[in-house]
């Protein structure tokens, strides 16, 4: 191996010799790892060139084998008994796929990507997070983590001599010592993985680092370096609710210089572990992938996954169509029995001494024999207490025919054959199962499927295992989950009868009645029973005896579990056929000693013995502890698993050692069965000196399109099977195609094997349907004939036919994944897997494969558990690996690669892994991993073009002629006239608010315009009109003297929501100034919430504050020093004790034009924004809203909203001074103290007319829907209420309206009360229910058109449909249209667009400093590029669409419905589609019931999703792959990056909506403490 260090073949020979002994020590276990590797390191010492300058990404390299030079302690009790255990050490591999060959090919193909080194991100894991169950390092083999079939094989650390040789290349230590010096520890590691260290710069390789990014961003921190933006998201948990609206520097006012702004959409801020792993992330997703399979975009049929054309280059079948392969005759020998029973029973009449089954204690040594005499006696009395003993005469329990559960372990042999023997005798069906061990084993249920299925009500079982069965407390036996109610009856000779002189048991020749029945566990996990009927079991014995050459009084000795499968037939059945000496070496032994079952050959000369790959394994291991034993004695060394492609290492691994203790080379006997059609092929026992059958060495490319090719290009991808003999004697075997049809395959083509014979199983024991697809299969011909009349059994074994008829099985269905149309074996995997030395990580080589079907197609899933001692940085560095190796040897990508903590995956009886069960735990994200990869970027290869933007060159004439010959709309809608109203006088009289104000204090000053209530519910203040005149005038009196104010000043208003907020806006009108509202800063959150206060009133330009004392002190003390500079604040004035003065006069505007505020709020991009609104925007809203909601002096109204931007000041402070109405003022922030307080309310004063928001409906919902009853009892009563409004500025949040509708119907209220407003920064109110309009209708739109700019109705339930609820009803005086926001024209009414309004109460332009003209023209003052080009429009900056309904307004004409879809600067352009976070986040809610919360938001094209968890830390990695294929099914989008956080980490501005912005900023400046950061590959 020429290597970056040393040339093996360039060194002396000597060295090379003295390489090869230690090689062998090592294997042998005459030496410990870390001894080896100091001597290897001192013999290879004077070789390595000297090198100084040390690649820093030598880091990444994928280590070699094992992955540090100190091994991981091994499993040996201690260091002196360490290598005389060898054979149990922890970090065992799993054995059965051992491969010498294909441990060099993975080696290999992962030395090829060395070059094109991998900088894949590792994960961020909060340290806290995930400690290990401690799992007891020390274990020798037990059953809790081994396994019969699946399991893992523990594999010392020192590997046998060739996997040495081919794998502890020198370039593996060299690398070893030069990393040594490159990495300073495994912090720096996580911190810089990809990064160049610095000193090593000359040699960087890895990604660049986004230098010219990082020197701008170097200049553009903030002005203030010492404060970071204000950061909402460390706010206290509990006080979610009152967040504060915080937004980044970003929104600083329009005219400061860019310099103090921090901008991180496209950089990296240098400082940034997050920005770092995502520039890593796009530096790998940038490599180019395999060539893509073309895929299409179907625009009419929407984006339609593609099939890929297939590729030319495909490998097909050219042989001809196979002929069906026969076995021998089945000869006919004279003293063949006429049924089983008759065998026993002549054995126990003539040969009752002789012996027929020998058991083992738990150390390997015989505790009894039981002859033919005994066995035929107890069977005798077994059969007659079942019938006779049971139940009574009239009335017996049993019945012939009834099927009876065996329930015996695995270490008494000796009770199970009489109870097997004594139900055949009485001609009750056995079925035998597991011993249940706690109510929840993995498939228990199942197994309660299957004995509801065979009807079984009656347990057979010996009193020890009885004992030992899980009991409730009253010692009742436990009623495992899924199983139906069973009698258990002890079998154990004391409690059995002896029969009557006159009892004989009924013995008929064999016939079709069914002997017993066998449980198979299908790949989905499902367990049925596969019945074997009396001639068939009879058969099989014959057949069996043939191609076994049995003979009378052989001696067998049998591994295997002999309750199914070979185990039962060779050690049970066809052993006592032929009077043969069964010793059943219990599986405990083997753990113990794995070498009993080579001692119990040498003792008793035995001629066959059962076994399986991993007992020739652990005997291989374990054999220097026994230097004399001799296999001379065996004929027949029957490997049971011989069918399992990477059985042929452990066989000629096994002969490599015992050829020398006299085990003959023909003597190995590999064979195939399968449940369906029992033993399928077995190989006979060879002639001395014939020469060895010959392997197939395939290619895995051919292989993976179902065709046979020699592997002759690339060695690395090469599968090497061993054949499994010849057919069983008179049988028929056919290849088919293993789907559709059951076609004929040609001779080079790989399908399943499907047999004919006598002695296969006959049906799935009471399922009828899935019987006939398996046991009733008539082979077709190419052109769809049947090939005959006779009826194939598939056995669910793929293979094929080779020379000489020699059958060659590459895999099984249940293990097979198809992948866009390849196919690939589960088990390949898992040595490919196993190859990638898992010794520092995996717990003995316990690995799981599945498939999951995600979006078209299957995507392959690798679930292994992790050891207790392995280190982050070794998963994840072998996980990484794993992906290479499985790529370039197997050409396909994984999907996901999860490890989970060790001893926690489910487990079948014998402690092999329960892989269906694991594929649910995964699907149900309740595998709780400690380490997860997901790569969907490279194996996801069907994903639809992205679009391509048409350009926008078309011309308007050419768009009105397409929407006239379209008949379509144009998509705008109006309000109702505005019209002439009977207070006419009013308005013409005081088009001022202030002048209202004052009429009302003079016409009726006692009426009550406000009642502020408290948490329980009591008026704390109240202000009649004239009550409200004299504060104002107070106010206004105190600015003009005290604050030294000029008329048109900015003031800003920092009062919580009350009554002083009104009088003070009051106040200002008064004086002249320009109110500016702000809410007040959090007192116990100072730090996030004072900055926003602070910006404002910096951005506002305020000459002055109004506030109360209390926040005065607080804007002075000590801890708001802390975040902002308060020795600069404008005058504040505190309103509290203000003297009665008057001011000399009250100012009255000049024009309505005049500024009356300013509206300055967060939007939730993070921007804040100041609107400016004059006069004459104010009385117009006022009087849209009173005409709407018909409000005048009578009416009450609740309002439970925030008092400082957009609709809800303007409920809070305006309307009611316009309208007369009374106004109930409910702070929000009282309901967290008082949840009922606003239901309560509006039963109390008999409110019709409420508003609040979605926080408010939210805390409702969430947390008194329970509590309905109570409330019932209380006496409130909904049914007064007639509308409540939600006043937002987003998508009606339907879901959340209609469980509040549905939650509080039981106390009256109305379904159709609910209604939402809409409004924005241009336009605070553009839509709201009012008492006139017709019932706010729903529509149900298909997502994704809707993803393409267009509106496509479906029907409710469609899939991909998105429900959405009108918006409300357009305000009068308000007109909206549609418009493509970049060709400013118009749009028909099924396209989304931009909302554009135009009214008399829009805003007059955003407050700027600079005044810079253009965005404001931009935003306020538009006009179409075509069509009505003459109107002034203002733009919303939100996506909508318009809808002509079948309801009918108020003047009879059909309603326009405005539905609003979302935020235009919150949508996600993504593969040219355009996404809106809202949808993405439903689905990401409804992955896993954990999921609190979720936002996404995009970074440099990566998809970012951030969930937060409800529930314990361990569920987090569950949450990874559940989002990612939530996303990926119903959004065609893949994830780049996902966070989990705790609950309360997303911001949310006081309107309850996410601010994902400053969520985004937060997170690349990492910020969060997240508990998981994935960065998906």
């Amino acid at each position: 191996m020429a290597d970056r260090g040393v040339d093996l073949s360039g060194l002396p020979k000597e060295v090379r010799d003295q390489l090869a002994e230690l090689d062998l020590e090592l294997s042998e276990g005459d030496i410990t790892q870390k001894g080896y590797e100091k001597k290897k390191a001192k013999l290879l010492a004077p070789y390595i060139p000297q090198i100084q300058n040390v690649d820093p990404h030598i880091q990444l390299t994928p280590p070699g084998p094992s992955a540090d030079p100190t091994p991981s302690p091994d499993a040996g009790p201690s260091a002196s008994s360490r290598h005389h255990r060898s054979h149990r050490s922890g970090g065992a591999r799993d054995d059965r796929y051992r491969s010498d060959i294909h441990t060099e090919a993975v080696q290999a193909a992962l030395a090829k990507h060395k070059e094109e080194k991998m900088a894949l991100p590792m994960p961020t894991k909060r340290r806290s997070a995930f400690v290990q169950s401690p799992v007891d390092n020390c274990t020798p083999p037990d059953t809790s983590s081994a396994s019969e079939d699946e399991g893992s094989l523990r594999r010392q650390a020192a590997v046998s001599a060739a996997l040495v040789q081919s794998l502890q290349s020198p370039d593996y230590w060299i690398n070893r010592s030069l990393q040594g010096s490159s990495t300073s520890s495994s912090a720096s590691s996580t911190l810089s993985h990809g990064e160049p260290k610095s000193q090593n710069q000359s040699q960087n390789t890895g990604p660049p680092a986004p230098s010219a990014l990082a020197d701008v961003l170097a200049h553009t921190r903030l002005a203030e370096n010492s404060s970071a933006p204000p950061d909402v998201t460390s706010t206290a948990q509990q006080d979610r609710g009152s967040r504060g609206d915080v937004p980044p520097v970003r929104g600083m006012s329009r005219g400061q210089s860019r310099a103090s702004m921090m901008d991180t959409a496209d950089g990296v801020p240098v400082n940034s572990r997050v920005s770092t792993k995502i520039q890593q992330l796009l530096n790998t997703l940038k490599r180019p992938k395999r060539p893509p399979l073309s895929e299409f975009f179907l625009d009419d049929a929407e984006e339609i996954v593609e099939v890929p054309r297939p590729d030319p280059s495909t490998p097909r079948p050219e042989g001809r169509q196979i002929i069906p392969v026969k076995g021998e005759p089945l000869g006919v020998v004279s003293n063949w029995p006429p049924a089983l029973q008759a065998a026993l029973a002549r054995w126990g009449a003539t040969q009752a001494k002789s012996p027929a089954l020998t058991t083992l204690d738990n150390t390997g040594k015989p505790i009894y024999t039981l002859t033919y005499g005994k066995l035929w006696s107890r069977s005798l009395k077994l059969a007659y207490t079942l019938l006779n003993k049971l139940g009574t005469k009239s009335d017996p329990v049993l019945k012939p025919g009834d099927r009876v559960a065996l329930v015996y372990p695995n270490n008494d042999p000796g009770m199970f054959w009489v109870a097997f023997y004594g139900c055949l005798l009485a001609e009750v069906i056995p079925v035998p199962i597991e011993v249940p061990l706690t109510r929840k084993d993995a498939g228990s249920q199942q197994i309660g499927f299957l004995l509801g299925s065979c009807g079984v009500g009656l347990a057979l079982t010996s009193e020890v295992c009885l004992k030992g069965l899980p009991k409730t407390p009253n010692g009742e036996i436990l009623q495992f989950k899924g199983w139906p109610r069973l009698k258990w009856v002890v079998t154990d000779t004391k409690y059995l009868t002896k029969p009557s002189k006159d009892w004989q048991p009924h013995i008929p020749t064999a016939n079709t009645d069914t002997a017993y029945i066998e449980y198979k566990a299908s790949k989905e996990g499902t367990v049925m029973g596969v019945a074997v009927s009396k001639i068939s079991m009879l058969t099989h014995c014959q057949a069996l005896t043939q191609a076994c050459n049995y003979c009378e009084g052989e001696t067998l000795v049998n591994v295997l579990d002999f309750k199914k499968d070979m185990g039962l037939w060779h050690g049970v059945l066809t052993s006592v056929m032929n009077r043969i000496h069964t010793i059943s070496v219990p599986y405990a032994v083997m753990k113990a000693c794995p070498l009993s079952w080579v001692q119990r050959v040498h003792i008793h000369k035995a001629r066959v013995a059962l076994v399986k790959c991993r007992d020739l394994h652990w005997a291989m291991m374990a054999h220097r502890e026994q230097r004399d034993t001799n296999l001379a004695s065996l004929r027949m060394l029957i490997v049971a698993d011989g069918a399992n492609p990477w059985s042929v290492s452990s066989c000629d691994a096994f002969l490599n050692v015992f050829q020398s203790h006299g085990l003959k080379p023909e003597v190995i006997c590999p064979c195939a069965s399968s449940p369906e059609a029992l033993t399928v092929a077995i190989r006979r026992p060879g002639v001395r000196g014939a020469p060895l059958p010959a392997r197939a060495i395939l290619s895995m490319t051919g292989l993976s399109h179902g065709v046979i090719r020699v592997n002759t290009e690339d060695k690395n991808s090469a599968l090497t099977v061993q054949d499994v003999g010849h057919v069983m004697p008179g049988a028929l075997m056919c290849i088919v195609k293993p789907d559709g049809p059951p076609m004929l395959c040609k001779t080079d083509e790989i399908g399943e094997i499907v047999l004919n014979s006598r002695a296969g199983g006959t049906m799935y024991y009471g399922l009828p349907g899935v019987t006939k697809n398996t046991f009733e299969v008539i082979p077709v011909n190419s052109s769809g004939a049947p090939i005959g009349e006779i009826p194939f059994t598939r056995t669910g074994l793929l293979g094929f036919v080779g020379p000489g008829s020699l059958v060659f099985v590459v895999g099984k269905i249940e293990g097979l994944l198809t992948v866009s149309s390849r196919r690939h074996n589960a088990d390949d995997l898992v040595a490919t897997a196993l190859a990638v030395e898992p010794v520092k990580t995996v717990y003995r080589g316990r690995i799981a494969v599945f498939s999951v079907t995600v979006f078209y197609d299957e995507r392959i899933v690798i679930v292994a558990e992790q050891r207790p001692d392995a280190s982050e940085e070794d998963s994840f560095q072998w996980m990484s690996r794993v992906l290479q190796a499985i790529d370039s040897i197997h050409q396909v990508g994984l999907y996901c690669l999860a490890l989970v903590p060790a001893n926690t995956l489910p487990k079948t009886p014998l402690g092999g892994i329960h892989v269906s069960e694991t594929k649910q735990h995964f699907l149900e994200g309740s595998l709780h991993p400690c380490n997860i990869l997901l790569c969907p970027h490279t194996c996801v290869t069907n994903m639809p073009k992205p679009r391509q933007k048409q350009p926008v060159g078309v011309g308007p004439a050419s768009i009105m002629v397409g929407n006239l010959v379209a008949g379509k709309r144009i998509a705008q809608a109006a309000g109702r006239e505005l019209g002439l109203i009977e207070d006419q006088d009013l308005v013409r009289k005081h088009q001022f608010l202030s002048e209202a104000l004052q009429w009302r204090a003079q016409t009726d000053p006692d009426h009550v315009l406000y009642v502020l209530l408290n948490t329980k519910g009591v008026p704390v203040s109240t202000a009649s009109c004239l009550q409200l005149h004299k504060r104002a005038e107070k106010v206004a009196a105190a600015l003009m003297e005290r604050g030294g104010i000029n008329t048109g000043d900015n003031v800003v208003l920092l009062y919580p929501p009350g009554i002083d907020l009104i009088s003070s806006f009051y106040g200002c009108l008064y004086a002249g100034c320009v109110p500016v509202t702000v809410r007040p800063p959090h007192p116990q959150n100072l730090a996030a919430t004072l900055p926003t206060v602070r910006m404002i009133i910096d951005v506002s330009k305020a000459a002055c504050i109004l506030t109360t004392q209390l926040l005065m002190k607080i804007l002075r003390s000590k801890e708001a020093a802390a975040s902002v500079n308060i020795k600069t604040w404008p005058t504040i004035i505190d309103t509290d004790d203000l003297p009665r003065k008057r001011p000399p006069q009250l100012y009255k505007p000049p024009t309505p034009e005049m500024l009356a505020y300013l509206d300055f709020s967060v939007s939730t991009t993070g921007m804040l924004t100041g609107v400016k609104i004059s006069h004459a925007a104010v009385s117009a809203l006022c009087r849209s809203i009173k005409l709407q909601c018909e409000l005048y002096s009578s009416r009450q109204v609740a309002i439970c909203l925030d008092p400082y931007c957009g609709l809800g000041f303007v409920l809070w402070c305006l309307s009611s001074v316009y309208s007369g109405h009374q106004s109930i003022l409910i702070p929000p922030m009282e309901l967290e103290s008082s949840l009922s307080l606003w239901l309560s309310t509006l039963s109390q004063y008999k409110i019709r007319d409420t508003f609040c928001s979605y926080s408010v409906m939210e805390l409702c919902t969430k947390g008194l829907g329970t509590q309905t009853e109570i409330l019932k009892a209380r006496g409130v009563n909904l049914s007064c209420v007639r509308s409540c409004v939600v006043v937002a500025e987003e998508r009606p949040r339907l879901a959340l309206s209609q469980s509040f509708s549905k939650l509080f119907k039981d106390l009256g209220l109305s379904p159709r009360a609910v209604s939402t407003a809409f409004g924005s920064r241009v336009n605070l109110a553009i839509c709201l229910q009012g008492t006139a309009g017709p019932d706010p209708s729903t529509v149900y739109v298909d997502m994704k058109s809707l993803r393409h700019d267009r509106v496509r109705l479906v029907e409710k339930g469609a899939p991909q449909s998105l429900p959405l609820m009108e918006s409300g009803t357009i305000l009068p005086g308000v007109r909206v249209i549609i418009v493509n926001p970049e060709t400013r024209g118009p749009l028909g009414d099924s396209h989304l667009g931009e909302i554009w309004v135009s009214s008399p109460h829009s805003a007059s332009g955003y407050y700027t400093i600079y005044g810079e003209e253009s965005l404001q023209a931009d935003h306020f003052n538009t006009r179409l590029s075509f069509g009505e080009t003459h109107t002034l429009w203002a733009r919303t900056g939100y996506l909508g669409f318009v809808r002509r309904t079948e309801l009918l307004d108020a003047s009879g004409d059909r309603h326009d419905a405005l539905f609003v879809v979302g935020s235009l600067d919150e949508t996600l352009e993504l593969r040219g589609l355009r996404y809106h976070p809202i949808d993405i986040e439903t689905s990401v809610s409804r992955a896993h019931r954990s999921i609190a919360e979720s936002a996404v938001f995009t970074w440099t094209n990566l998809l970012v999703v951030v969930s937060e968890l409800a529930g314990s830390e361990q569920e987090a990695l569950d949450l990874v792959p559940l989002v990612t294929n939530v996303v990926l099914e119903e959004h065609h989008l893949i994830v780049g990056v996902v966070v989990i956080v705790d609950p309360g980490v997303i911001p949310i501005n006081s309107r309850g909506e996410k601010q994902r912005m400053h969520l985004r900023d937060s997170f690349l400046a990492d910020q969060l403490d997240p508990i998981y950061v994935a960065y998906n590959m």
